[in-house]
């Protein structure tokens, strides 16, 4: 059995992850190939779109919100994502045991709440249309009173498949988002798990392919730290036959779609700069293909708000900011440790493409270098 090295399932992640090189495709194509991109916050996709597809422009991403080939709900790990329509119809079921794990794991604050009257109360109110979080817990709470008004927000938030409504708003949507059934906004073909088991099964395995095409190699525990599924290496073993399969330096079995990129390790990586809650330093159990572990803390804060990051020759170097003050934009980057004249000068160079990007209206761009 091959061994992996580091380096190599750098290179490899990077090539799925198009960064090696921009790639001339459309949003939905490049949203698809990425299993999609986390959307905690409305203007992250953009960013990490643009640093990925060639030519990627703001209405590109605004057009396929507005005309419900991508929509931003609640996916992987019970996070917000920006996903296909298609995808969100297909993968939505596979997912349904994390984001009700995700309610059980609230413990007291909803316990003793009663789905089964409070959803179908939900699903009532947001079929008269979309309405954001703080709207629909109050007309929820005149009908449970004696439920905690979050509970009750945050139960219809997992049970139900809702999508956000996107608006005219920079990044296409606000920071506080109307939300409305899926079924109102893409139709028949909703998200509702069957509760056929054959199918569910077919579905999760589809995801753990979708998931290797866009991140593999991987080991079984990456792809749970992915999905937040639980279970999945018993998935994989099912899927064996149609796998290759490889083992990294460590000893640990990892598994990939035959056909999928696995370039040379000394295939160059150009500078690039990532969103913040960017999928690529959060899919994989063990990190170390993308950066240092003694880092990992200061990407990943304690209240768990991921730092945008910027990579040099493959790897998270440091995190980036922006500031606007005075119609100038400055983008600071804080490097982990000192980084080489070459990489300063690729890196300024993208910090102003973005800059350009992010905020076209600014009168002046600069680039900082920061050290932690």
């Amino acid at each position: 059995m091959e061994t992996l090295t580091a380096r190599r399932l750098n290179r490899a992640t990077l090539a799925r992850q198009m960064l090696l090189a921009r790639e001339k495709t459309d949003v939905v194509t490049a949203v698809e190939r990425l299993a999609g991109m986390q959307a905690q916050e409305a203007r992250h996709p953009f960013t990490g779109l643009w640093t990925r597809v060639e030519g990627f422009r703001r209405e590109d991403l605004h057009r396929a919100a507005h005309d419900r080939s991508v929509v931003r709900a609640m996916m992987m790990r019970a996070t917000l994502h920006l996903v296909s329509a298609a995808d969100y119809t297909r993968f939505r079921p596979a997912l349904d045991p994390v984001l009700a794990s995700a309610l059980s794991g609230r413990g007291s604050l909803t316990a003793g709440l009663d789905l089964e009257a409070l959803l179908p109360v939900a699903r009532e109110i947001l079929a008269q249309g979309p309405r954001d979080f703080t709207a629909l817990r109050a007309l929820l709470q005149e009908r449970f009173p004696e439920a905690d008004d979050r509970a009750l927000g945050y139960a219809v938030r997992t049970r139900l498949p809702l999508v956000m409504v996107p608006t005219e708003d920079r990044w296409s949507f606000p920071q506080a988002a109307d939300f409305t059934l899926a079924e109102s906004w893409l139709g028949k073909e909703n998200g509702e798990p069957t509760g056929d088991p054959v199918k569910e099964l077919q579905e999760v395995e589809e995801l753990v392919l979708r998931y290797l095409a866009a991140y593999g190699p991987a080991t079984a525990a990456d792809a749970q730290t992915w999905s937040g599924l639980k279970g999945l290496r018993a998935v994989l073993d099912g899927l064996r036959p149609k796998l290759a399969v490889f083992r990294d330096e460590k000893g640990r079995e990892l598994f990939d779609l035959p056909d999928a990129p696995r370039p040379d390790e000394d295939v160059p990586a150009p500078a690039r700069f990532l969103p913040d809650f960017d999928n690529l330093v959060l899919a994989h159990a063990d990190r170390t293909r993308l950066m240092d572990e003694e880092y990992r803390g200061q990407v990943t804060t304690k209240n768990l708000r991921v730092r945008a990051t910027f990579l040099w020759d493959g790897r998270v170097r440091g995190t980036w900011r922006t500031e606007l003050k005075r119609g100038a934009a400055v983008l600071r980057m804080t490097a982990f440790e000192p980084l080489p004249k070459q990489a300063v000068s690729a890196l300024t160079s993208e910090g102003e493409e973005l800059l350009r990007f992010l905020e076209p209206e600014a009168a002046a761009l600069g680039v900082r270098v920061e050290d932690s």
